[in-house]
């Protein structure tokens, strides 16, 4: 008897725990849609990384800038670059994901299909090293953000916390190193090259691209043209 009321306690116990945590990650979520983040899980990682390494030269920039100041180059850029169907799909793009598949089942590397939204969930609220049981958190968050957020604010925080080269950033601190001037005044050419490099920031470099750059660069703005440019933005912008 004693044996199943101390069961008992530990099974109430954690389901408690697991009820705060619910509550404390909702809240934390709703919270920003309206409140700017200091930093994210995936600068603190960085910088922790960094002072392991004895790096002394790594320095942390991050500048936050309001979505009305953001030049519309950039922010279609990126959706351009990254996840065409943002403005379409709740958060997973499944057609992505399929043909990501079926590609792996033809033999080919098998490509990521994260949109927007999930990397949002990654960079924002989780850890680098990829495993299944980050995909299940990620998730998690994934369908929080999309319920809780408008497109607009997802968009605003993934340039506002995305990586454009070590230690760098978000479209602000991104704007004013690479080109010495503000995020509103960023040029198509400009935002396609910041996109160009998303994959991967810290091999691909926006003060010297390589060949590849320039040629994803170039595919960049044909593909922000495709999808109407501006216009595509007024999709949600309104909502």
């Amino acid at each position: 008897m004693a044996e199943r009321s101390l069961g008992r306690r530990i099974t109430r116990f954690l389901l408690w725990i697991v009820v705060l945590w619910f509550g404390a990650t909702l809240l934390t979520v709703l919270a920003l849609r309206w409140l700017d983040p200091p930093t994210s899980t995936f600068m603190m990682s960085a910088q922790v990384d960094a002072l392991a390494g004895s790096d002394r030269k790594y320095r942390t920039r991050y500048e936050w800038v309001d979505y009305s100041r953001i030049s519309a180059n950039v922010a279609i850029a990126v959706i351009a670059a990254e996840d065409q169907r943002f403005a379409e799909h709740v958060g997973f793009d499944l057609k992505s994901i399929d043909e990501s598949v079926r590609q792996h089942q033809r033999g080919k590397a098998l490509r990521g299909a994260s949109t927007i939204s999930q990397q949002v969930a990654k960079n924002l609220f989780l850890w680098k090293d990829p495993s299944f049981v980050r995909k299940g958190f990620e998730a998690y968050f994934t369908i929080l953000i999309e319920t809780l957020w408008p497109k607009q604010r997802i968009l605003e925080m993934y340039l506002n916390i995305a990586e454009f080269g070590r230690g760098i950033y978000g479209v602000g601190a991104a704007s004013r190193y690479f080109f010495g001037k503000p995020a509103a005044h960023l040029t198509p050419s400009e935002g396609a090259l910041l996109a160009a490099v998303l994959p991967n920031p810290r091999r691909l470099s926006v003060h010297s691209p390589s060949a590849y750059v320039r040629q994803r660069q170039d595919w960049i703005l044909w593909q922000m043209r495709a999808l109407g440019g501006r216009s595509y933005l007024l999709a949600f912008e309104s909502r």
